[in-house]
């Protein structure tokens, strides 16, 4: 393997001047996120601040223990009680078989950038990745795409959840998640590496009972060697130890929503759209209820002075949530905008790992922040890498495309131009010159018609439009077996499209680890751990 980095914009036009570090988004961050004095400015800072982190690593020790775990996680734990460590966390949804491949990316991120922090400021620097088992989209998460031969198909898995319950409580039925992944990974073709890797999938089934302890077992097989360590924020013994870190945000909902959308109208006013949906009424906090098995979003009604969910189904006092938030915290949980406060309130962060959406997420949070008395985090881009392989690097050698162009159109516009050098013509113009003419001629016959008898019109008409229809037919086809004289060529270009930008996505946000896995067997992650990655914006092109 090895790796050429490449200068391509983000997926997004805020992402894009955070990765230049522009003046114009600059004043939404506290930190520069590519600065070494900036490091020790924020180390400063968590010096003065306490943090729960004996219980917090004490609560990942047990979470941990039934999940692949290595001297590696357990020296990450033992750091983390160390009145000096820090930590670079990240999260994802819990995605089957892991989603989509950012999700391998950000943790990648998470775990190079604590290695090279670590050796730079000469601290304990601990890598997490946080579970977003409280979010309870499952259609987020239940499937992955497969290639056809020219496009992504969607797996779904197929047990459905009728209820708004948080990934967390999902329940795995394993013989039916057993049978759809041996089908799936049967579907990327079967290679020397098929068996094992359909064995090492049974085996994580076998010991998950949720979607999250699925996601949670792979995860941890494939980095347990790097230190990782996760959390997952829907499990109950974690929001124990967010009782008070809850409260204050029930006594302070009012103003972190207030500097939410105070921080908005800025963005807005420099030109930027902005991405957390939010009102003047939003509580920024979800109750679960145990008895519908949903998770509801409360808001708050100014008239009543009660916390209240979706249609009225749930109503609350302030002192009967503050009592919720001592007495069960698991029924309450974070929305987009309080859950980045909680992290930072438990976590000695050193750095937060950001996809381009959440960077531009973070940025309406500053002043939520600044009313804690705290500032966020240094925001880093996670690693954007795209995976090219030897077949698709010689399509790609082969047809002269560029790659830069390639991962940021595809190659629709090349098969375009393609088709235009092999076209026939001369059989086109005399299509061109034979349809005009029918035209015309029938023309002259709607006229004579018109004159004889106006009733035949309706199927002078329809008689004009079957013969167009079957002359376009026949310049199709000829057209087509045109094309089946290049096919060789036109499939290469398929090839490569669908490999870097499929569908016209990127493709870490389509293709699935498993995928690459049973292509080039189970240490495919640890190869590309050993590859040094550099966090200077640049896309990582992995060539292997």
């Amino acid at each position: 393997m090895e790796i050429l980095n490449l200068s391509l914009p983000a997926v997004n036009r805020f992402a894009s001047h955070y990765l230049e570090q522009s003046e114009v988004v600059r004043p939404f961050f506290h930190y520069l996120y590519n600065d070494l004095n900036e490091d020790n400015n924020r180390l400063k800072e968590l010096k003065n601040r306490k943090f729960p982190r004996k219980d917090l690593a004490d609560y990942i020790e047990n979470f941990m223990s039934d999940l692949p775990i290595s001297t590696a996680v357990k020296r990450s734990i033992n750091k983390l009680k160390q009145e000096d460590s820090v930590v670079v966390i990240g999260g994802q949804q819990a995605g089957i078989l892991t989603g989509p491949l950012y999700s391998i990316h950000k943790i990648i991120s998470i775990i190079k950038l604590a290695e090279q922090k670590e050796k730079l400021l000469g601290v304990p620097v601990v890598p997490v990745f946080w579970i977003a088992g409280e979010d309870h989209d499952f259609q987020e998460v239940n499937h992955v795409f497969v290639q056809s031969e020219v496009n992504a198909v969607k797996w779904t898995y197929p047990e459905k959840v009728l209820q708004k319950k948080m990934v967390s409580k999902i329940q795995l039925n394993k013989d039916v998640c057993l049978e759809w992944v041996k089908k799936l990974i049967e579907n990327f073709g079967e290679t020397e590496h098929t068996n094992k890797l359909i064995a090492f999938a049974e085996e994580q089934i076998n010991r998950s009972n949720t979607f999250v302890d699925f996601f949670a077992k792979i995860i941890m097989e494939l980095f347990k060697d790097f230190g990782l360590l996760v959390v997952d924020s829907g499990d109950s013994h974690f929001r124990k130890l967010q009782t008070e870190f809850l409260k204050k945000q029930i006594n302070q909902h009012e103003a972190i929503t207030f500097s939410l959308l105070e921080q908005q109208k800025q963005i807005i006013d420099k030109g930027f759209p902005v991405t957390i949906e939010s009102n003047e009424n939003a509580a920024n906090l979800f109750y679960y209820d145990t008895i519908r098995n949903e998770r509801i979003l409360l808001e708050y009604n100014r008239d009543t002075h009660q916390f209240v969910g979706k249609s009225g189904r749930v109503s609350f006092s302030k002192e009967e949530l503050l009592e919720i938030a001592v007495n069960n915290p698991e029924i309450l949980s974070n929305n987009v905008v309080t859950r980045p406060l909680m992290q930072e309130w438990l976590f000695p962060t050193l750095a937060f790992i950001a996809g381009p959406g959440e960077i531009s997420y973070w940025a309406e949070l500053k002043l939520v922040f600044e009313h804690f008395g705290i500032k966020m985090p240094p925001i880093v881009p996670r690693l954007n890498i795209t995976i090219l392989e030897r077949g698709i690097e010689s399509d790609i050698r082969e047809l002269n495309l560029n790659l830069s162009d390639v991962l940021q159109s595809g190659t629709e516009k090349e098969i375009e131009q393609f088709l235009d050098t092999i076209k026939d013509k001369e059989i086109d113009d005399l299509f061109t010159v034979t349809i005009n003419q029918v035209i015309k001629q029938y023309r002259l016959l709607e006229t004579k018609t018109f004159e004889l008898d106006r009733g035949l019109i309706p199927l002078l008409k329809k008689n004009e439009s079957n013969v167009l229809k079957e002359l376009h037919f026949l310049q199709m086809k000829m057209n087509e077996s045109v094309k089946r004289k290049h096919d060789d060529q036109l499939k290469k270009y398929a090839r490569v499209n669908l490999a870097l930008r499929p569908d016209g996505y990127p493709q870490e946000r389509i293709w699935n680890i498993f995928y690459y896995l049973n292509q080039y067997g189970m240490d495919f992650v640890k190869d590309l751990m050993l590859l040094s990655f550099n966090f200077d914006g640049s896309h990582k092109v992995v060539k292997i």
